[in-house]
């Protein structure tokens, strides 16, 4: 990824100064017009900012790392240098707001994940919607790399959102990323069926509600 990444906005430059910023992140295979389509069902007093991932496939769409989407395989070295590549860019942007937010979908809540475990301070809340968090023991790169231990005691919100029968993500993966999770977040956790693999109407709603009372309004 280049500094300066394919971004969908939801405001003109102008009117993004001292917004609090919400980052989408979309999953393997797709672009940044994706999850901008949830803006309208989300709070308007943020900015969203759709980015797309760095690498394009061979048959469209595009990916932040190699997968192998048979076992959601991955090499975690990978992972690391599309997340360094990605906060270079949110660190050229985020001076302009007044918090920043991830919101990640599938493979886009590995990168949002893997965001926070790497620099717990710099997020006001994550949500993660039919995702999984990255194994730092799958290979070399990431073992170093994520301060879970900073991250607990920062209690940085986060809202997880899926379905129990969701057909794409491993079994393995969802137990890991529920350990990692209660253990290391202000986890808020809600299942959704009939969602399958996709974001459904009431979970946009929540997620609405999460990002109104975490971080516009928090206690």
């Amino acid at each position: 990824m280049s500094a300066t990444p394919h971004v969908a906005w939801s405001r003109e430059p102008e009117d993004r100064a001292g917004t609090p910023l919400v980052v989408l992140l979309h999953g393997y295979g797709s672009h940044e017009q994706d999850l901008i389509g949830l803006v309208p069902g989300l709070p308007a007093d943020f900015t969203y900012a759709s980015v797309r991932a760095p690498v394009e496939m061979e048959f469209g769409g595009y990916t932040w790392f190699d997968l192998d989407v048979e076992r959601l395989a991955y090499s975690s070295s990978a992972a690391r240098a599309a997340v360094e590549d990605l906060w270079e860019w949110i660190a050229s942007v985020k001076d302009q707001h007044s918090s920043v937010t991830l919101l990640g979908f599938s493979m886009g809540m590995a990168m949002a994940t893997s965001l926070l475990r790497s620099r717990p301070e710099a997020f006001a809340a994550v949500v993660g919607l039919s995702g999984f968090a990255v194994d730092p023991t799958r290979g070399e790169g990431l073992e170093d790399y994520f301060d879970d231990e900073a991250l607990a005691a920062a209690k940085v919100p986060f809202f997880w959102g899926r379905d129990q029968e969701d057909p794409i993500i491993p079994s393995e993966h969802v137990e890991y990323t529920h350990s990692w999770a209660t253990k290391t977040v202000k986890l808020t956790k809600v299942l959704y069926a009939g969602a399958g693999h996709g974001v459904v109407p009431q979970e946009i709603s929540h997620v609405g509600e999460f990002l109104t009372h975490i971080v516009l309004n928090p206690r």
